[in-house]
């Protein structure tokens, strides 16, 4: 846990919540980079360099299109992951050009309900898909 003590009280809860807000970067990161190396392996070298352009993107739900059988619920946990892969990992604010993304975050958790164990069963049936693509 960190320790915020040192801070000054009204800033406390702004530095914990950036301080998840990395942490989910961190796993969307991981995602991506596991997405898009199924994608490179499904397409090979060849096709995939071809099709760059299509995977050229952090949208993590579109990255995880050729994935079978994922409920709406871990398709919007992508999403959500999505605007901390973005900005909401790196940036407090999002800038008057995300500021309905940042209110997608909140509707997203909202209505499915998201928690860390949807998040980290997400993460470990996408990792185990690899073992479909390898083959």
């Amino acid at each position: 846990m960190p320790k915020f003590d040192s801070f000054p009280v009204n800033l406390r809860t702004i530095c914990h919540s950036q301080y998840h807000a990395v942490a989910l970067m961190l796993v969307g990161y991981s995602l991506e980079v596991c997405l898009k190396a199924m994608i490179l392996l499904r397409l090979g070298p060849e096709e995939f360099t071809k099709q760059e352009q299509n995977h050229f993107h952090h949208r993590l739900q579109e990255l995880a299109d050729f994935m079978p059988d994922l409920s709406a619920k871990e398709l919007a946990t992508l999403k959500g992951l999505t605007h901390f892969v973005i900005w909401a990992g790196r940036y407090p604010d999002p800038g008057t050009k995300r500021t309905r993304d940042a209110i997608d975050i909140f509707d997203i958790s909202e209505k499915y309900q998201i928690n860390a164990k949807d998040l980290f069963e997400l993460a470990t049936k996408v990792m185990k898909h690899v073992q479909e693509i390898v083959k």
